[in-house]
């Protein structure tokens, strides 16, 4: 199984959506929430349908139901992960139990919701979600003569490999990746601890400081804070 062919993540009107669900109601509902802000959407009425689908279309990300015939949300999820497919799946639970949840992160979601959803909130996370999804599959950033990597959660420059903790790596590609554009450390915590982490968003404060340290010196980029709001990356080549 290929399940599609494999690029970066679309966002915004290029990122194709697949819908999964049995109930032909929400499928129209999602669509038209989906549609309206930008996406393409492609729709499955179970998991069994939604592999097929996604044989012979692109997709970028996954709202799943859970409780569906033939192939439910569940199997569906721990069949990708077992194929090493990493596409962004975004759960919707008709009901909300811890185990429900525990049982969707151990299989390999990235997200979860609870019906009926609040349609702000369900395009926030898609984008979220999308923004994540891009970043990894982008894989490396350079500048000047550093080089960022995705894979080894290394900093290289020269001969000089520092070999960054996950967060403190992902927030400086996170910031990097859109030079110049200003970050709140609510969307920092929500895009790189996730929107469900009990931690604080003083983390961000404290990671941000630690680059900084790391880094220090470094003529390339520097994170700059932007008084009330949040942080910044800038290129300085």
């Amino acid at each position: 199984m290929h399940f599609g062919e494999a690029r970066a993540a679309g966002v915004g009107a290029y990122a194709v959506i697949l819908v999964v669900d049995d109930d032909k109601n929400t499928r129209l509902l999602f669509r038209a929430v989906l549609e309206n802000a930008g996406y393409t959407v492609s729709a499955a009425s179970d998991g069994s349908e939604a592999l097929a689908l996604m044989d012979s279309e692109h997709i970028d990300l996954v709202v799943l139901d859970i409780m569906m015939p033939k192939m439910d949300g569940y199997e569906f999820t721990k069949t990708l992960r077992e194929c090493d497919n990493n596409l962004p799946i975004l759960m919707v639970f008709a009901k909300q139990l811890p185990i429900d949840k525990n049982k969707g992160f151990a299989v390999g979601t990235d997200d979860y919701m609870t019906k009926p959803v609040n349609q702000d909130e369900f395009l926030y996370r898609i984008k979220a979600l999308l923004r994540r999804a891009k970043i990894a599959n982008e894989r490396k950033i350079v500048v000047g003569d550093v080089i960022l990597d995705y894979d080894s959660l290394t900093v290289t420059k020269g001969n000089e490999v520092q070999e960054l903790p996950q967060k403190e790596f992902m927030l400086l590609y996170k910031l990097l990746s859109y030079p110049g554009k200003i970050f709140t450390r609510i969307q920092l915590m929500d895009e790189i601890w996730g929107a469900e982490s009990e931690t604080g968003w003083e983390t961000v404060t404290v990671h941000v400081g630690r680059l900084r340290k790391r880094f220090e010196g470094w003529s390339e980029f520097e994170i700059e804070s932007v008084r009330g709001l949040g942080y910044k990356a800038v290129k300085k080549v």
